[in-house]
């Protein structure tokens, strides 16, 4: 009987759900593989199609901008306090030694790297143009010359971001093949499996924190779209006859 409970408890601890990712954080990052997309298909088929790459663009800015406040006062495992860790970290992972929820210490630098790379290129792209019909909303505030170097970096760092999304991917079959880990799951559910019986489900990141961090991406995107800029001069008056 002893033996029986004893085995019946490790099942219990093994199939124990924890809530890790909470809804703000699933929310953006779908929406921000949505757009990623967007973004990507757009920007090839040019034309008309810039206006919505742009559009997505200042959309991407401002998911990132709400990130980057979330990572501060989200939830447990949202924050950047829980898991941007050191050197040490990393190596203890790569040994086997590591153990916990949320970024494992090498997907915590993919993730800053992915942050960073997508902020880099959203900032670039507004103040790039393509020579023909799209100019970025922010194209007034620098010269042409400054435009045009933003926008060879802007095209040159996208074959870095399509390398970061494929080891992305990579990552995730490796890791349902291999170590027989769904990683999209939790991403939808907010929930993942912990064998660890002291293991602790998410909490803070309330509705104030939300709020804070909706406001700063709003007033990014406004001032990303423009919104700093002086108004355009008003037309010429009409001749009188």
């Amino acid at each position: 009987m002893e033996n029986s409970a004893l085995h019946n408890s490790k099942v219990d601890d093994m199939d124990r759900s924890i809530a890790v990712w909470d809804l703000p954080t699933r929310i953006f990052h779908w929406s921000l593989v949505l757009l990623v997309a967007g973004s990507f298909i757009s920007g090839k088929i040019g034309g008309n199609a810039m206006l919505w790459h742009g559009t997505f663009g200042v959309a991407i800015l401002g998911l990132l901008s709400f990130r980057l406040i979330w990572g501060l006062v989200g939830s447990t495992y949202a924050r950047f306090t829980t898991f941007v860790r050191g050197p040490a970290a990393v190596l203890a992972y790569l040994r086997g030694d590591w153990q916990g929820l949320g970024h494992n210490p090498l997907g915590a630098l993919s993730v800053l790297a992915m942050l960073g790379l997508l902020l880099f290129q959203a900032c670039s792209g507004l103040i790039a143009n393509d020579d023909i019909a799209f100019n970025g909303p922010l194209y007034p505030l620098v010269s042409k010359d400054d435009s045009d170097r933003a926008t060879g970096l802007h095209r040159q760092s996208e074959i870095l971001i399509i390398t970061l999304v494929a080891l992305h991917l990579a990552a995730i079959g490796f890791y349902a093949r291999v170590k027989k880990q769904n990683l999209v799951r939790p991403m939808v559910t907010g929930l993942t499996e912990s064998p660890e019986s002291n293991a602790r489900p998410a909490s803070g990141g309330g509705p104030v924190a939300f709020v804070i961090a909706v406001v700063v991406a709003l007033v990014v995107v406004w001032a990303a779209s423009g919104g700093l800029l002086p108004p355009p001069p008003p037309p010429p008056p009409a001749p009188a006859w």
